[in-house]
């Protein structure tokens, strides 16, 4: 069986370019929309300029808005995209990406239209198989650590060479090198970057640092 539509190839392109400007993608909440500005910058001034959002707080949209105003030269992604609703919301909102935590073939079925590329989330060969078919190459593997982490994506690679993956959940400094050693890697996901400790205490010096560490650390 053929699905009658299938994600353009420019789609995974496109990816391809936003993710190869990123070893380490932050993924970030946002509590208080007039932190978001400020995280961002900071990110970007420690040579982080991919970030994802997580649609998981009220303000997240708005965030996004303010972030590309605020930021042209960085992509921003929105993530936890649970549904065809929010991955609409996410386009007008100017999102770059989407990411999502899960897929549904409503979702694939969504992003095989949108002009906006989408990473969806997949745990097990199954599940990618299921976006494979729609013409998905390039993947989130979520929750990476409990799915069998950087040995699981080494064996995925074997019956499919085509695809490449942002493994996030449970990564941090001392494990993301061992993901981005593999060749079907093409960066990691992280919520580190942004602990939420120095985001109350506004320390946005300390997150430009910890995006300096992660920056120097997994340069390509």
């Amino acid at each position: 069986m053929t699905l009658d539509k299938q994600l353009p190839s420019t789609r995974t392109a496109e990816l391809d370019s936003i993710c190869l400007k990123a070893e380490v993608i932050p993924v970030i909440t946002i509590e208080r929309l007039e932190d978001a500005v400020p995280i961002g910058r900071a990110l970007v001034e420690g040579g982080l300029n991919v970030l994802e959002i997580t649609l998981r707080t009220d303000c997240a949209l708005e965030a996004v808005k303010r972030l590309r105003d605020a930021l042209p030269g960085a992509s921003i992604g929105v993530g936890t995209v649970l549904t065809p609703a929010q991955y609409r919301q996410a386009e007008e909102a100017g999102a770059d990406f989407v990411v999502t935590p899960g897929a549904t073939q409503a979702l694939y079925q969504y992003g095989v239209e949108s002009p906006v590329p989408m990473l969806p989330g997949v745990a097990t060969v199954s599940e990618l198989m299921s976006g494979w078919q729609y013409g998905y190459r390039r993947f989130k593997f979520f929750p990476a650590e409990s799915s069998g982490g950087a040995r699981a994506l080494k064996a995925f690679a074997a019956p499919l060479p085509e695809v490449r993956f942002c493994p996030t959940g449970g990564i941090n400094m001392t494990n993301a090198e061992e993901y981005l050693a593999l060749p079907n890697v093409m960066c990691v996901g992280g919520t580190w970057l942004t602990p939420k400790a120095l985001i109350e205490a506004e320390d946005w010096a300390a997150i430009r640092d910890l995006a300096r560490q992660a920056a120097e650390r997994f340069h390509h």
